[in-house]
């Protein structure tokens, strides 16, 4: 469910600025805009073992929280644009 604080599922675009595999956390940078928002390994979702990498493409969702913004239902962008692409084949 969708609610006022969060958009639409893979809405935004961004690059990762950093993340640390040994912490599970780090932050991105949505297109268009300065602000950092918090990304936590949990919210990553591809198989295995889930980690960005800085400079990497990614769809993402965002949800408002106390103390700013966190990146949810991130995506790794080429990733997120081929499973359109074969949704869109099928």
């Amino acid at each position: 469910m969708v609610t006022a604080t969060e958009t639409a599922t893979g809405s935004s675009r961004g690059t990762v600025k950093w993340f640390n595999n040994a912490k599970g956390y780090g932050f991105i940078v949505a297109d268009g805009s300065e602000e950092d928002m918090f990304a936590h390994y949990s919210a990553i979702t591809m198989d295995g073992y889930k980690t960005l990498k800085a400079g990497q493409a990614v769809a993402f969702d965002t949800k408002a929280v106390e103390n700013g913004t966190h990146a949810i239902n991130i995506s790794a962008l080429e990733e997120h644009i081929s499973q359109e692409l074969a949704e869109e084949m099928s």
